[in-house]
């Protein structure tokens, strides 16, 4: 669990956003997220292959300006 101390004359909105903050570095809510559901070893493989073909394909892509 992350903690946050307050600071003196800090308000409650700067205090819950160094929280939010922390909290999103340390990727808590990330790995509760992936475990929130059972994942088989088969469908994270196929996510992964999936993921790296996708990869490939706009690696190959040409970069597209901005203007």
């Amino acid at each position: 669990m992350q903690e946050v101390i307050r600071k003196d004359n800090e308000s409650f909105e700067n205090l819950f956003r160094r929280f939010n903050r922390r909290v999103q570095q340390s990727g808590v809510l990330s790995k509760a997220r992936k475990k929130m559901y059972f994942e088989k070893d088969q469908s994270r493989a196929m996510l992964r292959e999936e993921a790296v073909r996708k990869s490939k394909i706009r690696a190959r892509r040409p970069q597209r300006s901005t203007r």
